[in-house]
């Protein structure tokens, strides 16, 4: 990694590291090493220790940026200078997203079964838009959409070895009009980081 400062893009359930390609592309250019690690998907320990190797390999502890599910991976993960949470899962000792409180209905609603055995599931594209990108443009929204994989069963109830929000600060980032988790279980788990932003609709 080049030395300047590093940030670390944890990605959610059903989405890849190219979901934050714009993101990444408009931090790097300012100067930031921003590294998306593709999650495994076999089991929120093989996340957990996909990011945590991404984590020992910078020369300086990075920011830990999480997203939805991709909360309860960098719960687990030692090492950062300061955790973020995007409308994310911030779990206790014993819990697991699913645990928490999980999907919205929205988002429960535009899951289907994948293809094949195993258990997978996937997302409606037809719903996917709607829960997870009402407010883009909508060719981004297409092309987010188009990025969507299947997803493998048991990650949501995975439970964190580690909780790292207990001893490493902590930011998180209220989105009030997410249609992916319930206002009032962001709120929860904000309520357990060092600081808390945003948590209004747009124009309110």
């Amino acid at each position: 990694m080049g030395g300047g400062p590093v940030a670390v893009f944890v990605h959610g359930l059903y989405h890849r590291p190219e979901h934050f390609g714009p993101v990444a592309d408009g931090l790097r250019a300012e100067g930031v090493d921003v590294v998306v690690p593709e999650l495994h998907r076999g089991s929120l320990a093989a996340d957990t220790a996909a990011v945590q190797a991404v984590v020992a390999a910078s020369e300086e502890p990075p920011l830990l940026l999480g997203h939805s599910y991709g909360g309860s991976v960098i719960t687990g993960v030692r090492g950062a200078r300061h955790l973020v949470y995007l409308a994310a899962f911030v779990p206790d000792v014993g819990e697991s997203a699913a645990g928490l409180g999980g999907a919205s209905p929205q988002l429960r609603d535009a899951v289907v079964p994948g293809e094949g055995r195993g258990g997978t599931t996937r997302l409606d594209p037809d719903r996917a838009a709607d829960v997870l990108y009402d407010d883009c443009p909508g060719p981004l929204a297409a092309r987010a959409v188009g990025l969507l994989r299947a997803q493998a069963p048991g990650c949501g109830r995975g439970v964190p070895e580690h909780h790292s929000w207990k001893r490493t600060p902590s930011t998180y980032v209220v989105c009030a009009g997410d249609r992916a988790i319930d206002l009032a279980l962001q709120r929860t788990m904000a309520a357990r980081c060092t600081a808390v932003r945003g948590g209004r609709p747009a124009g309110r």
